[in-house]
């Protein structure tokens, strides 16, 4: 943006930032394990519009627990390390700040690590303190903290506590929660009962808010984004009206208001 601005260049940023994942008690949790589990682990994480956190109903956190349990052996195997489907962290530097995370909450699942491999399993925490370090940076990586909720206003308050996502991520069948939360909060985009998905749907807009981003791309959005459009007026000289010219009286003060409204 800075160098863009010495030659008034427009820009379209897409930040990143901590996208919210929220399981209603109402949800379907088997698919809320699968479809977040996906979108997580996906490249090892890092990509800018994977779930980096969930905010999940005390009342269902142990069954959706046993179910994202259940579906990352069901995705990976016993050994993720061997798996195909797994990848790696990108650099040493990133391993080695994804491994200081890990000391942010208990391991439910996952933690294994390899340095010289760059590998790093997929890796559920629980008992996360909002003021873990793995609570105040973008993740980009095979991290999933998991805090729980007890009210619609409490989602609501935690996520408007921080800047606003590139995404936001809302598990629930009953439609009611679902447009509150969405009314409630901001975001660059939005999915529902799904996640990560949205930068695949080429009719979306899709981009930041805030601290995530500013302009939206895809489509046409994408293509007036990228464009400067030009105004082109052909008007006849067929009709002059006097009454736009000087000297001006009241008559054609009148006059001109009339023809403008």
């Amino acid at each position: 943006m800075t160098a863009a601005a010495r030659n008034l260049t427009p820009v379209v940023l897409e930040l990143g930032g901590k996208n919210p994942t929220i399981v209603h008690s109402s949800a379907d949790l088997g698919v809320a394990a699968r479809r977040i589990a996906q979108g997580r682990w996906t490249n090892a994480g890092q990509t800018c519009t994977a779930p980096d956190y969930v905010l999940v109903f005390r009342d269902v956190a142990k069954p959706f627990l046993e179910h994202l349990r259940e579906t990352i052996l069901r995705f990976y195997g016993d050994d993720p390390q061997k798996s195909p489907d797994y990848g790696r962290i990108i650099s040493d530097r990133h391993f080695a700040r994804l491994m200081d995370l890990l000391a942010s909450g208990t391991v439910y699942h996952g933690g294994e690590h390899d340095r010289a491999d760059r590998f790093l399993a997929p890796t559920v925490l629980v008992n996360v303190s909002p003021n873990s370090p793995v609570m105040q940076e973008e993740i980009f990586g095979p991290i999933l903290p998991i805090l729980e909720v007890g009210t619609i206003k409490e989602v609501i308050d935690f996520v408007n506590a921080w800047p606003s996502p590139l995404g936001l991520y809302l598990f629930a069948q009953d439609h009611a929660v679902t447009e509150q939360i969405l009314a409630s909060t901001t975001s660059g985009d939005a999915v529902v009962n799904d996640c990560a998905v949205q930068p695949i749907i080429h009719d979306l807009p899709f981009g930041g808010v805030g601290g995530s981003g500013m302009g939206k791309y895809h489509g046409e959005w994408g293509f007036r984004a990228y464009t400067n459009a030009r105004g082109v007026l052909y008007h006849s000289t067929r009709i002059d009206l006097g009454v736009r010219y000087p000297p001006y009286d009241r008559n054609k003060t009148l006059r001109t208001i009339m023809v403008q409204s």
